[in-house]
């Protein structure tokens, strides 16, 4: 998406962050987006979301981010907000092994919901090593097993936060201007969209699917991430 028609960014992406209630996904949203903490957050109910423009590679990426509630009462809500996700950081609470636990349930989600996103985890409260239940060794392990990256944070102190959204959007561009050489590639061989209302003409849609098959296009259909 380049600049021009009144846009004041290159890229738009949409991020969402997942994980159970109570592990400072809002704390992490607030201190990025405003670089602000507060400890007296109201549990979020459905979801929220802030947008930040941030510099990346020379490229103005504006991000929003939305936040989901963890609580099982709410997860019908959070499903539909999968739609058109870029990326998605799974958080984890370092003091709660619980938390820990759960996040294959929330990277189950993920595949559920999406035929191609970006993912990160993150550990957060990474502020009180008396406290600390989630071994580092044990979250680089498992983040190597399942392929994604992994950042220990801690809102309150404002540690790793900037770097923990910086990773994603840098895993999105990089995603996505690979899809654009594979799209790029078939085209150049004479396989195109098939003619499907001018897709070709839209870099998101296709950029982050990257496969424009017969396949792809029955999926495209279907409630995934676009």
């Amino acid at each position: 998406m380049a600049l021009g028609h009144g846009k004041d960014y290159d890229h738009l992406f949409k991020l969402l962050i997942i994980g159970d209630s109570g592990v400072g996904k809002s704390s992490l949203l607030v201190r990025f987006a405003d670089n602000t903490f507060s400890g007296n957050y109201i549990t979020t109910i459905g979801v929220d979301f802030k947008i930040r423009t941030i510099d990346v590679g020379g490229e103005r990426v504006k991000l929003q981010i939305w936040d989901t509630a963890g609580q099982e009462r709410f997860r019908t809500i959070t499903a539909t907000y999968y739609r058109g996700t870029h990326g998605v950081i799974v958080v984890y609470d370092v003091t709660s092994g619980e938390s820990f636990a759960n996040v294959k349930r929330w990277l189950h989600e993920i595949e559920q919901n999406c035929d191609v996103v970006n993912r990160i985890l993150v550990g957060n409260k990474n502020d009180d090593p008396d406290r600390k239940v989630v071994l580092s060794e044990d979250a680089r392990r498992f983040a190597h097993q399942m392929g994604i990256q992994l950042f220990e944070t801690s809102a309150r102190e404002n540690i790793n936060v900037e770097e923990t959204f910086r990773a994603i959007t840098q895993l999105v561009i990089k995603s996505r201007k690979e899809a654009k050489a594979r799209l790029d590639n078939d085209g150049s061989s004479g396989v195109h969209g098939g003619g499907r209302g001018g897709h070709g003409n839209d870099p998101i849609r296709l950029n982050q699917r990257g496969r424009p098959s017969n396949k792809d296009d029955k999926k495209r259909r279907s409630n995934c991430c676009k």
